[in-house]
Order: structure tokens, then sequence, then C-alpha cells
């Protein structure tokens, strides 16, 4: 199973979502992709080998991605303060693959009907659906 991580700004959601998904699924192949290099580096730190930068980036894999997971801007255009370009949040969007988006009240989407919980405990509830799909 080949699961993209996606995150910009920083990559500390897409950080804590590697470290779970390497621990739970070391079989699969995790691609950590960043909207910039210090998210892609970030983390990649989490327990990934693999990791790409940008837009072509995220246009590349999300096309062979048997699952994606990020914030929920990943998503939408211009989130992430501009870091989601159109093209990105269109690759995601209209991927085959399974996507799970993690609730972020940072951006400009608001998901109702969502509660508010813990980061970690929709990081691990994620990490758990990945395992049913698959």
């Amino acid at each position: 199973m080949k699961i993209m991580v996606m995150d910009g700004q920083g990559g500390g959601v897409g950080r804590s979502l590697v470290e779970e998904l390497h621990l739970r699924y070391p079989e699969a192949e995790l691609i950590a992709v960043g909207t910039n290099a210090a998210a892609t580096s970030n983390m990649m730190k989490g327990g990934t080998a693999l990791g790409a930068t940008g837009e072509n980036a995220v246009i590349y894999n999300s096309s062979r991605a048997d699952v994606i997971v990020g914030p929920v801007g990943i998503v939408a255009a211009n989130a992430m303060m501009g870091e989601i370009t159109p093209k990105m949040a269109e690759a995601v969007a209209s991927s085959s693959a399974k996507i799970l988006l993690i609730p972020m009240n940072r951006c400009h989407v608001r998901v109702m009907g969502v509660e508010s919980r813990k980061l970690s405990d929709y990081i691990k509830e994620a990490v758990e659906l990945i395992g049913l799909e698959a």
C-alpha cells in the first residue's frame, strides 16, 4: 500500500501522521509530500525515507497513491496561507486514492458537524481508518 502524507508550513501535522503510520504499517510505502522543503524535511524525520516537495510532486504522487492523508486544507486552493496552489488542490481532490482529511481550524475551511477534538485523536482515527480500507 502506498500512503502519501501531505502537509505544508512546518509539516508538524504530517510528521505526526508519518510517525503513527510508520509504527502501525511498517510494510507500507510512505511518501512525505510537502508544499515546501521545511515541511517535507520535518515529515521525513517522522520515519519515512521518501520525500518530495512542491506542486509537481503533489500532482505526480497524488495519481499514484492508494491513500492520501493530511490537513483539510490540502483540497482547498490557496489554503495554508497560499501554499496550496489550485493545481495541488485539484490533484488531491481528483485522485482515485482514498483521501483522509484532518480537520484544522487554522485554514479557511471549516467542516460543519465535526466535533472539536485533540489533533492527536484525529491522527489516530485516520491511521485506524487506513487499516480498515486496506
